[in-house]
Parts: structure tokens; sequence; C-alpha cells
């Protein structure tokens, strides 16, 4: 029996029911997605493909902490993959620092990783140029830095409620922008 005619939401409800095909066709369904948000943000394919199954691991787990009141199921699904991989860029930064310290210098980075990176960001880099200037820059604070947004508020110096806003209203242009470009 196939699942691509099922909803996100009935898949779900038999993930809860423990049926392991529901999490396949899920899986299926979003991992691409997943991975691809992942990888933009850690810039290691090893640990995008290992946050990718801790994404889905905790579905199978928890599926019922998944409220449809509060948004899709997709936008669940990424802002979770988006919380794990902002917080292992953090643990990074910690363990970066914490061996500078001991060493006493840095690592060099790779430069073919580092074109990696630029070729795979051309796309996000472009319809970024289109934002006006202040969601652009709370947008790349928030995915690119890592940041939340109260310490993107005490970096910019605006109010907790302004960078909420210009966030929020940065990813709809966003998701405007990359919908009228793939039709």
């Amino acid at each position: 029996m196939t699942d691509v005619g099922f909803s996100d939401e009935e898949l779900l409800r038999r993930v809860t029911g423990r049926d392991p095909a529901a999490l396949a066709s899920l899986y299926d369904r979003y991992a691409p997605l997943v991975y691809g948000l992942a990888r933009r943000i850690v810039r290691d394919e090893g640990q995008a493909e290992d946050l990718v199954q801790e994404v889905f691991l905790r579905v199978w787990n928890r599926p019922h902490v998944y409220d449809q009141g509060r948004g899709s199921f997709r936008a669940w699904l990424l802002s979770m993959a988006h919380h794990l991989a902002v917080d292992l860029v953090r643990r990074r930064r910690r363990e970066v620092s914490y061996r500078e310290k001991l060493t006493g210098s840095a690592e060099t980075p790779d430069p073919f990783e580092e074109a990696l990176t630029e070729v795979d960001g051309a796309n996000v880099r472009s319809l970024l140029g289109r934002l006006p200037p202040d969601q652009r820059r709370v947008v790349e604070l928030a995915y690119f830095e890592g940041l939340t947004h109260r310490e993107i508020a005490e970096r910019l110096g605006e109010p907790l409620g302004t960078v909420k806003t210009r966030l929020r209203l940065g990813i709809m242009k966003l998701r405007a922008l990359y919908e009228d470009g793939s039709r």
C-alpha cells in the first residue's frame, strides 16, 4: 500500500499508532528538505545527515508534540531541524573556542568546503538580496549565524518585538519570492 495520497497529519496520526511505514513516508517526503536546511546551517554533510536522523527519531518518539493549531507539519519539522542545527553550531563554537584557548591557534578552513558552501548558498543569497535591508539582516543573523531573537535584538539594539516582526516578514517575503521563481 502506498502512502503518497495521505496528508502529513494522517501519516503523523499513524506514526502515533507506531506505524513504521507512515514514518518512512514522511521521511521520503521531507528528508531532502530537512537535509538541505541542516546542510546550509551546519555546513557539514555528515552532521547534516545525523541531524536528519535525529529529527525523524524525534518524530517517531514524540509525534504528539506536533500541534496542528500552531502551523503545518512541514513548518514544525523544519523548525525542529533549524533549532537542532543552531544548537549544533553553538556547541561547535564553544568547542572551537575552548580548543583555541588550549592550543592558542584557530583551525584553517578547508578551501573546498568554503567553495561548496558558496555554490550552495548562491540561490539563497540572490533571494536575500531582494529583501529590505532590515529584514535581510535579521534573517541572516538568525539562519546563518544561529542567533536567537533576543541575541539579534541585543546585537542590533532593536526591541525584541521588532526583530520578531522583521524575521517573520522576511521569511514570508522569501517564501513568496521562492514560489514566484519556481513557477
